[in-house]
């Protein structure tokens, strides 16, 4: 193998070490907003489901005549 296609498959593999380790910051930090989000929505379900009157104000609030 010459010396200069050694060096090119150097440049390339370092391109590559490169862009994956790019490409794994992008999944973590996916990651850590889908898992804000998981806790976002886990916390307004819960909610939700203690007081349903935070979603459907008609049964909290009858009207006078009732």
């Amino acid at each position: 193998m010459s010396e200069t296609r050694l060096a090119d498959l150097e440049v390339k593999c370092a391109y590559l070490e490169r862009t994956l380790s790019e490409l794994s910051d992008v999944v973590w930090r996916q990651q850590q907003q889908l898992d804000a989000l998981s806790d976002a929505y886990r916390h307004l379900k819960d909610r939700v489901a203690a007081d349903p009157g935070l979603v459907d104000a008609a049964r909290n609030d009858r009207p006078p005549h009732y």
